[in-house]
């Protein structure tokens, strides 16, 4: 017997392929910002998801996990997903028919601001301006990939878009999706305890941030910077700023070029970070 999705709070109504049982545990709450996971795997949430900030805003009703189990839509006697790659190779990939009876029963309603991204590292680098976006949406479904991947005619037929974490191979895209959600959640109003700590963070300004320091004053022999203890805080935001860019220029070249041409827009400056990414990818390929 599949387990059911585990959600919490106030129950959305919608139609399904797979039967429901009015005694399964609630389904995803409506009005709330929505994070809703495709995977093999459903044990695996809310994993961290459910720890510490996130956790206590999940129980709070300040943002909705709904996970699937893809393999309730695998098809005969053993729920197949899977089938051996078109022309040789290595793995099996994931079928584009059971993919697609997935992402049906997990369609939003009618007329949401909702799009179904795929976890995968042949797609678009995810960053802050991402992050941003998906948090003022009305929610997002994530599809976990495994095994060599998901045919891409599924893909293609349905518009999903690709999005990466990093340069990096993972056996699935379960980690990469509890960190697309954690720092997209944490841009939904009233999440974090103070509001300004998103608008401090590193990539909020398309700079890296500066660094941090807090009691003893004096550790090992270190001392906190003089100009973090004066209580000007003209001079402690300059401070910061200097910092921050400092850091960028040592540590993310591509960053610092996006800074110094976008002219104060950080969402312009991302976009341009991501540009020179993609082109330094391309070139490091030829």
């Amino acid at each position: 017997m599949v387990e059911r999705a585990r959600s919490h709070g106030r129950r959305s109504i919608r139609a399904s392929a797979v039967p429901k049982s009015l005694m399964d545990e609630p389904g995803p709450l409506a009005g709330v910002w929505t994070a809703r996971v495709l995977t093999l795997y459903p044990e695996m949430f809310p994993g961290t998801l459910g720890q510490a900030l996130l956790g206590r805003a999940l129980a709070a009703e300040l943002w909705s996990l709904d996970v699937r189990d893809i393999r309730a839509h695998g098809l005969g006697r053993h729920r197949s997903v899977d089938d051996t790659p078109a022309g040789g190779g290595p793995g099996m990939v994931l079928r584009p028919d059971v993919i697609d009876a997935a992402l049906t029963d997990a369609a939003p309603r009618r007329g949401a601001d909702w799009p179904v991204l795929a976890l995968s590292p042949r797609g678009r680098p995810f960053n802050q301006a991402m992050a941003r976006d998906l948090a003022r949406r009305d929610g997002v479904t994530l599809l976990c990939g495994r095994f060599e991947g998901i045919d891409a005619r599924v893909i293609e037929a349905r518009g999903i878009a690709e999005v990466s974490v990093g340069d990096f191979v993972l056996s699935g895209g379960e980690i990469a999706a509890q960190a697309l959600i954690e720092a997209t959640v944490r841009l939904i109003p009233r999440v974090l305890g103070n509001a300004m700590s998103a608008v401090d963070e590193s990539f909020s300004s398309g700079l890296l941030e500066h660094p941090h320091y807090t009691r003893p004053t004096d550790w090992d022999g270190r001392k906190i910077p003089e100009v973090l203890l004066s209580g000007h805080h003209g001079a402690i935001a300059a401070w910061r700023q200097a910092q921050s860019e400092a850091v960028t220029e040592e540590r993310r070249p591509d960053l610092w070029r996006a800074y110094r041409k976008r002219g104060g827009d950080p969402v312009e400056g991302q976009k341009l970070s991501d540009a020179h990414t993609i082109a330094d990818q391309g070139e490091s390929k030829d």
